[in-house]
């Protein structure tokens, strides 16, 4: 892993501080209903990506998650404008526009979703890791996933052949506390979803999801195991979402003072608080950084608002292979 330098704690700081406004800017236009279906943000959870991205090798790892996918997309490399016109569902989007806020997809970029069925997107991972596997790349493909996924059936299948076949894969469960609006100790006789590895023989363990060092170290170590062809490696990344599971949630699973507490350990404060504290730049050179940060934010709206819509057609053209289609009616 690269070391942790001056020049990691302010690229991490200006990185989570601009996902945490692309959300929130996401947030007040899905209210204004430029963007319309579900929206499921990343609010407190910055540091699992900072510190994941930082141990990855980004010119060959891969990436698959569930549905709160906006930002991980914009750390692997993609154009952040073209994730805000996604979810607009503007022709200039990651998907034409025709995937939206669950389906944001980069395949130049080694991003390989956004999936929509829960915890869907676990055999997928492993499944990508075999390809990786069986062509002889030492890549290696982390597989993230919610408290709540863990619940399903297929990951047990998964996990089951991904280390009798030694895949090069890393699954994340980020344990934000509530699998919608259901508590961990809710849905399973135990809280501590990583014992599930053991079953398995699993190398497995708890990492503090708040805190993108120790992030960082846990990804690197379970990377490297994978890279050297030793399989794979379960991680409980414990980690909290500040807003809800989606926009349409009231939220009456949990108080306020629950969510004040938890901003006491905010990712984005904590690796400020030692920018300052070490001296590696000054509160105005941090808020050079908020500006820019500002300035990106608004120029992903404008480039979202100004785009143009797909036309119609595009909804045939990447459904239906065949021209001449007997059962498309063409009243649009």
């Amino acid at each position: 892993m690269q070391k942790i330098t001056k020049e990691t704690y302010l690229k991490w700081y200006e990185d989570m501080l601009f996902w945490r406004k692309f959300e929130d800017k996401l947030a007040a236009v899905y209210i204004q209903q430029k963007v319309r279906g579900f929206l499921h943000l990343y609010n407190g959870q910055e540091a699992v990506l900072a510190g994941a991205l930082h141990a990855m090798d980004l010119t060959k790892d891969k990436m698959i998650t569930a549905y709160r996918n906006h930002v991980q997309p914009i750390g692997m490399g993609v154009d952040p404008r073209r994730v805000m016109a996604e979810l607009y569902g503007k022709a200039t989007g990651t998907s034409q526009g025709l995937g939206g806020s669950m389906h944001i997809f980069s395949k130049e970029h080694r991003f390989y979703g956004g999936h929509g069925i829960v915890g869907g997107q676990i055999p997928l991972g492993a499944g990508i890791a075999f390809g990786d596997k069986y062509h002889g790349s030492d890549a290696v493909t982390l597989c993230c996933f919610g408290d709540g996924a863990a619940r399903q059936g297929s990951l047990h299948e998964t996990f089951n052949l991904a280390m009798l076949w030694k895949l090069p894969v890393v699954f994340v469960c980020e344990n934000n506390g509530y699998a919608m609006g259901t508590s961990v100790e809710r849905t399973a006789n135990h809280g501590e979803i990583w014992k599930l590895g053991k079953g398995y023989e699993m190398p497995c363990g708890p990492v503090d999801g708040m805190n993108p060092i120790k992030v960082a170290e846990a990804f690197d170590e379970a990377i490297q195991r994978a890279r050297r062809g030793e399989g794979p490696t379960f991680l409980e990344l414990k980690t909290y979402r500040y807003r809800g599971h989606s926009m349409s949630d009231a939220q009456h699973y949990r108080t306020k003072d629950e969510v004040e507490e938890y901003k006491k350990i905010d990712p984005i404060t904590q690796v400020k608080d030692i920018i300052l504290e070490k001296k590696y730049a000054s509160e105005d050179a941090i808020k050079v950084i908020d500006k820019r940060v500002k300035d990106l934010v608004s120029e992903c709206e404008k480039f979202a608002e100004e785009s143009p819509f797909p036309d119609k057609n595009v909804m045939y053209d990447v459904v239906y292979e065949q021209e001449d289609y007997p059962f498309i009616q063409h009243k649009l």
